[in-house]
């Protein structure tokens, strides 16, 4: 065995839940990017109600898949049917294991009938190296990892720049910075559009929900498309905010997707044995941290499926083979958990905060704002009465809706209106050194639909958020 594997990792801890709940990595960090150019409350109030910048350059992996066979594997490694996949379009890409579990996602352009650029969290581009390795596959990779949470001061590049505007007022500055209208781009295609001198790649799209778009190019071009931006909505009269990583943490709260399911790679034989051999004792696998007060032993308890991210009409059934078909047929014809909204009850909230104002008495968990982002998975029990029937993923304050919201899963026959407990905070004192002593916390959450705001419902109608497209 490797002793510099995943694998060796796993079996000195003896339990992947135990390695993962004392993980030492600290606090999860969104690099480089100011943590706020306003303040992170204005930030958020940007893409509601002008328009928002935000710097997607340094907190994603970008992975380059290209040669003769670049769509066969890539169609083989994902749910995904790629047959309306054609030139300068996107999808939202999803891996799953052999045992139908998700890996993780990403959102992958095709540049060429040869070549896509996928961009997302590590799990998913491992995922794709390793298969790429461990098969015979006639294809090239280039892999450019996010940069270092904590650079220390060091310079630090990337292959490409990644910004994104959006919020009602982005089209008066898509105009000026193109010296004209930009042509009609539906939902998740892509065109090149002008910013000052340069022709750049666009994106329709938008995290939070509002109307947007996502530019990237060379890294070298950086600083003069920021500054054209900048300059354009000047022109434009509107109010452009750049948002900072505290805040740009928190925009898919509204808008209903969870970013970082943990990857259900710890279990199964044959392929995902030789993955775990492959993956280094330093990958994000191994350094991940689980938080919540959610415990098992049984870490497959922690993994989720297609189904119950509302990924599974991305499924491609008419594709003749792909990793994890014959899981996700079985899976289909059972009673899969769904993706809610949680709405914590705000006076639950100040009695937790309130906590640690009394000197001398035990406090509970605290909660970071706008974004409690203390573990790179988050599981917390959602009860009703004494029966577990969901998991809150992902959590953070919203000052568009003035509630701390979470997205996870529930039972099916959990219906919207309903109010369960969450419990917050962990159960006993564990290894992370981005949780601090406390006690556990009973919060009231009322289950709401998926997205929350509603103007992420009406400007995404025909996106996956609500399942009427692919």
């Amino acid at each position: 065995m490797n002793r510099f594997s995943l694998q060796a990792v796993l079996e000195k801890a003896g339990n992947p839940v135990q390695l993962l709940r004392n993980s030492k990595t600290g606090m999860y960090v969104y690099p480089v990017v100011a943590p706020e150019f306003a303040n992170w409350r204005d930030e958020q109030r940007a893409w509601r109600e002008s328009a928002v910048l935000f710097d997607q350059t340094h907190h994603m992996d970008e992975l380059i898949v290209e040669g003769p066979q670049a769509e066969e594997f890539l169609a083989h490694h994902g749910i995904n049917s790629f047959g309306n996949f054609d030139l300068n379009r996107a999808k939202h890409y999803v891996p799953v294991t052999p045992n139908g579990h998700v890996i993780g996602d990403h959102i992958i352009f095709r540049e060429r009938q040869d070549k896509f650029i996928l961009v997302g969290r590590a799990p998913t581009s491992n995922w794709l190296m390793f298969c790429a390795a461990w098969g015979k596959w006639n294809v090239r990779l280039k892999y450019d990892p996010r940069s270092p949470s904590r650079p220390e001061g060091e310079r630090v590049l990337r292959t490409h720049y990644r910004f994104q505007i959006q919020g009602p007022d982005a089209p008066k500055i898509f105009e000026k910075m193109n010296g004209g209208p930009i042509p009609e781009i539906k939902f998740f295609h892509v065109d090149w559009i002008n910013v000052g001198s340069r022709k750049v790649q666009a994106l329709r799209h938008g995290m939070s929900g509002a109307p947007g778009l996502e530019i990237w190019g060379p890294y070298e071009d950086k600083n003069y498309v920021l500054g054209a931006i900048l300059e354009a909505a000047r022109e434009a009269g509107v109010n452009l905010v750049r948002c900072g990583s505290r805040a740009y943490s928190t925009n898919t709260l509204e808008s209903g997707w969870i970013p970082s399911p943990l990857p259900g790679i710890y279990t199964g034989d044959g392929m995902l044995a030789d993955y775990r051999e492959w993956l280094g004792a330093d990958s994000y696998e191994a350094a991940g941290a689980i938080g919540g007060s959610f415990v098992s032993d049984n870490i497959e308890d922690y993994y989720v499926n297609p189904f119950e991210l509302g990924y599974d009409f991305y499924i491609g059934w008419k594709k003749q083979d792909f990793v994890g078909k014959d899981a996700l047929v079985k899976m289909k014809e059972r009673k899969n958990r769904k993706k809610v909204t949680f709405e914590w009850n705000a006076e639950d909230v100040v009695k937790v905060i309130a906590s640690a104002f009394k000197p001398g008495e035990d406090h509970y968990k605290w909660i970071d704002f706008p974004q409690p982002n203390y573990a790179s998975t988050s599981a917390d029990m959602v009860m009703n009465g004494d029966k577990m029937v969901g998991m809150s993923m992902f959590n953070g304050y919203s000052y568009n809706e003035r509630c701390m919201l979470s997205l996870g899963v529930v039972d099916q026959d959990i219906q919207i209106g309903d109010v369960l407990t969450l419990k917050w905070g962990e159960p006993e004192q564990t290894g992370k050194t981005s949780t601090e002593k406390h006690k556990q916390a009973e919060i009231r959450v009322r289950v709401s639909q998926t997205p929350y705001a509603a103007e992420a419902r009406t400007n995404y109608a025909d996106s996956w958020r609500t399942k009427a497209s692919r």
